[in-house]
């Protein structure tokens, strides 16, 4: 009994929790309810440490809300789609069905041995059937609100992986799977019209204080939402070029143009000029390099003439078009006007290509800008200049202005543009949810029948190529009848892009059991929206972005009750160690296995937790898990050192009679109950833990003094307090040493301890003493002493009476427990 055992111990108490089922949850309309949520893993055969802190750190949370007496929903699933299962199937040469489950198994058994307290009877894999099937159910319904699409478009394509990548799996023109280079290719794809809500997704950004303010901004960028004008350039051959900008009151400013490398005038403007086969090449090699790269605001400025000009429809100036690496055809119209005087891109351009710079704009109350000495780009506001009859005006006022001229003269119309473009979810994959259409020679399009569902992945073909989906060579799988006629038919063979299972994942946890439907309505309603979502910042974009979406087609079909899905959101650093993010290639990774094997699953969690805000990256230190099981032992040998004595004594929580040491305790106690339930709402776990620490340590310096009736008493009230403050952290060791102590109860089950205010407060105070507003000197005094006596102490102090000596005194004001002013001439 003397020594801790901390795998013991976990089994222990990890089988008494399955056994009682004690992480199951129903509604219950009696309780508030909260829902807890971390992102669902991939899964790849085993968890790392980036997953142990997000998990814990959910863990806690859940932990510390049914204490408070919460009905607490705490799920965990499978993100179980994509295609490293399809190079997994290629290299062990297993099915990635087997190879998933078989990791699911894995992964399971391993955050189970963390202790962390889910409710698996809610357990999902997107893979299954019967997740996929509603998946379909969704899609179909969509086709039929006009959210779902066909067209041809410009996507990420990996040659080597033979499929469409989005652009967050481009990683430096990349595959972020295979490193092979990605290159720009057209194809036919199925869309999502996520467009349609833009501006609701981004005017509810102002709606949820509960996300970081980070997070808010890049969904913000993401959408992209400006208001400008579409202005009608032209050729000299009259052939219309129009472009968007957001600077109307810089049109006069405008010496050349840009237009993207995937734009149709492009290849063609410069056929039959001297610069055709050099645009060409350039055309060729900017498509194939990564998009996002290209959008950075430091990317190398390149082009290429394209031999053609273009003419300003304000003062009908001649200006070159070009070719660059730094315009995106999804971006406005993929064609833009450059104003070199008031853009820092296009005034590098400029200086590269040594165009002209005409200024338009100059600050007020300076003489104009001289073009020929100007370091950078003013991109500040000021007078117009340069441009005709808006000239003198403030460039702000002259906005709106320009553009009633533009649409006066039919030159451009104001109008609002979107960064955003719609979602393509085409995958040229297998490991993925078959997409619910068929193609007929006679019909065309056509839609499967509800009835028909689930349109099922066959799970018995091999994938001998990689990158190859088998899909489109397994005639029992493509060869289909028409849903319409009834003659051959061929199923589409692309799937779904894998973010489409996590879009709505959430919602079946609700109901994971439901078969009549996609969704069960009244325990959605029950549940949703999430309270605390909890995942990497990795997915502050795309996922979240898509999830609002997705919520809100399911909320105008009748399937969920809320518009937005998570109130509040949690982004977690990585964990970083030797300087760079744990990975297999940087040979940098911390085995949890191996963690658990040496020093148990409560140190684990233990050393995530302590040693970095959730928010921050946590560097990781072998010293810190040192740290961590040397204070779980000492906590260990705190109680059972002194088990005999406290197990039959009475706990009482405060002592006002009896030693300093006592009161000390009892102050020590309470305010460390205040301070980690404040931190454990706010996400302060480190500082939590660290109060923790304190008041062990406090507890061993009243044991070597104290160890009567009633101070005994008081131990065992700072002991069981210690241990039900540490059970959301570390689950088994508090829970058993509990029940040594007699409490025969899950500490989940327990009540979170309260604290007195009273005790929350020392009863010794600073007292700050300042002459003429100046700090002079401080004191220690007792807590809501006399006024009179603050003075007298103050003034009798060596500092201050130097400071006064000689000098009259006017006053001396005295604000209670804080400070002595003592003003004096």
């Amino acid at each position: 009994m003397a020594d801790y055992k901390p795998h013991t111990i976990e089994e222990k108490r990890q089988q008494i929790w399955e056994e009682n089922n004690l992480f199951h949850v129903e509604e219950d309309r009696s309780k508030q309810k909260y829902y807890l949520l971390e992102m669902f893993p991939y899964p790849s055969g085993k968890i790392h440490m980036g997953h142990v802190r997000n998990y814990a750190i959910g863990d806690v949370i859940a932990r510390y809300k049914r204490m408070r007496g919460y009905n607490v929903l705490h799920p965990m699933g499978w993100d179980a789609f994509g295609m490293p299962a399809e190079n997994a199937a290629i290299q062990h040469g297993v099915q990635p069905a087997i190879w998933t489950h078989e990791n699911i198994d894995y992964m399971r058994k391993q955050l189970k041995r963390l202790g962390f307290g889910y409710d698996w009877a809610r357990e999902i894999a997107t893979c299954d059937v019967e997740y996929y099937k509603w998946e379909q159910w969704m899609f179909l319904k969509m086709y039929e609100k006009g959210l779902v699409y066909r067209k041809s478009s410009p996507v990420n394509y990996c040659v080597t992986c033979q499929t469409v990548l989005a652009n967050e799996q481009v990683e430096g023109g990349l595959c972020w799977r295979c490193g092979e280079a990605v290159i720009q290719k057209e194809l036919t794809q199925w869309f999502f019209a996520i467009t349609k809500y833009a501006d609701e997704l981004i005017e509810y950004c102002d709606s949820l204080p509960g996300w970081p303010e980070r997070v808010l901004n890049m969904q913000r960028n993401w959408i992209g939402k400006s208001y400008g004008v579409e202005v009608n350039f032209k050729m000299e051959d009259g052939t219309p070029l129009t472009i968007f900008t957001t600077r109307p009151d810089t049109l006069y400013g405008v010496t050349f143009m840009v237009l993207a490398p995937e734009h149709p005038f492009s290849s063609t403007f410069p056929k039959g000029t001297p610069y055709e086969k050099e645009a060409l090449a350039f055309i060729e090699k900017t498509k194939a390099q990564d998009r996002s790269f290209r959008a950075e605001a430091d990317i190398q400025k390149e082009g290429v003439f394209t031999g053609r000009y273009a003419v300003n429809p304000l003062n009908g100036n001649k200006i070159p078009v070009y070719i660059g690496n730094f315009v995106l055809m999804e971006y406005g119209t993929g064609a833009i006007m450059a104003v070199p005087a008031h853009d820092q891109r296009d005034f590098e351009f400029a200086k590269t290509f040594d165009l002209p710079i005409i200024v338009t704009i100059t600050p007020e109350n300076t003489s104009l800008l001289d073009p020929e000495k100007m370091q950078e780009a003013y991109e500040s506001d000021g007078l117009m200049t340069n441009s005709d009859v808006f000239n003198g005006m403030n460039n702000r006022e002259a906005i709106p202005k320009i553009i009633g001229y533009l649409e006066e003269k039919g030159m451009g119309i104001g109008k609002v543009n979107y960064r955003l473009r719609d979602w393509g979810i085409s995958r040229q994959r297998y490991w993925g949810t078959p997409i619910p259409i068929v193609y007929c020679d006679h019909c065309g399009t056509v839609p499967v029948k509800y009835e028909d569902l689930p349109v099922a992945l066959p799970l018995n073909l091999e994938i001998k190529i990689v990158g190859r989906s088998p899909l489109a060579d397994c005639a029992e799988f493509h060869e289909t009848i028409c849903p319409v006629c009834g003659g051959k038919a061929r199923r589409e063979t692309d799937t779904m892009d894998t973010f489409v299972e996590s879009s709505w994942y959430f919602l079946k946890y609700t109901c994971a059991d439901y078969a009549s439907g996609p969704l069960d309505r009244e325990r959605v309603d029950y549940w949703m929206p999430v309270d605390q979502y909890i995942g990497g910042v990795e997915h502050a974009v795309l996922h979240l972005l898509y999830s609002r979406f997705f919520n809100r087609v399911l909320n105008e079909l009748g399937l969920v009750g809320v518009r937005e899905p998570f109130d509040n959101l949690l982004t977690q650093g990585m964990v970083i160690k030797d300087g760079a993010k744990m990975s297999k290639s940087k040979g940098n990774v911390v085995d949890p296995d191996y963690l658990i094997e040496k020093y148990g699953a409560d140190t684990t969690r233990l050393c995530c937790l302590f040693a970095s805000p959730p928010e921050k990256d946590l560097e990781w230190s072998d010293k810190g898990v040192e740290g961590s099981s040397r204070f779980l032992h000492r906590v260990w040998r705190l109680v059972i050192d002194r088990l005999d004595e406290l197990k039959d004594v009475e706990a009482i929580f405060e002592l006002k009679t009896g030693s300093d040491d006592a009161a000390q305790l009892t102050f020590r106690m309470h305010k460390t109950i205040k301070k980690v339930t404040e931190d454990i709402e706010r996400f302060h776990l480190n500082t939590a833990i660290a109060s923790i620490m304190e008041l062990v340590n406090a507890m061993y310096r009243f044991i070597e003094k104290n160890k009567n009736g009633e101070e005994l008493k008081l131990l065992r009230g700072a002991t069981e307090t210690l241990l039900v403050l540490l059970s959301p952290f570390v689950p088994h060791i508090a829970e058993e040493l509990l029940d040594m102590l007699g409490k025969d109860m899950s500490v989940t089950a327990c009540n979170w301890p309260q604290y007195k205010e009273e005790y929350t407060v020392e009863d010794k105070v600073v007292i700050a003493v300042q002459v003429n507003g100046k700090l002079r000197d401080t004191f220690e005094a007792d807590r809501d002493i006399d006024a009179e006596v603050l003075k007298k102490i103050a003034l009798s102090l060596d500092r201050i009476v130097k400071q006064i000596e000689g000098k009259e005194i006017k006053k001396a004001i005295v604000v209670p427990n804080k400070l002595v002013n003592v003003v004096c001439v």
